[in-house]
């Protein structure tokens, strides 16, 4: 038998199964972004709640924190030139 007397071998698919495939693809992703979004609902809610229910509220704290960082830099800056004047034998200003 020649190569050219065997049979061809060609790719048959089952459109059904495909379309089956597909569709059930496209419900799995429709679940799976309904499933996202009531938990990022349900974060942001709990979020805003953590909040709400804070003391203080978050940008008060930033910038009590903040305050509190320069004044402890400006400390730290006038005790650096306070032990480097002691150390050069010049006044403390």
């Amino acid at each position: 038998m020649s190569p050219r007397d065997q049979p061809r071998h060609t790719l048959s698919i089952d459109s059904r199964l495909v379309t089956t495939g597909a569709m059930l693809t496209a419900a799995g992703a429709l679940v799976a972004g309904a499933g996202i979004t009531v938990v990022a609902f349900a974060v942001l809610s709990a979020g805003r709640r953590m909040i709400r229910n804070m003391d203080v509220p978050p940008a008060q704290q930033a910038a009590m924190k903040w305050r509190q960082a320069k004044e402890a830099s400006q400390a730290g800056l006038q005790a650096w030139h306070s032990a480097s004047d002691a150390h050069s034998g010049t006044p403390s200003r």
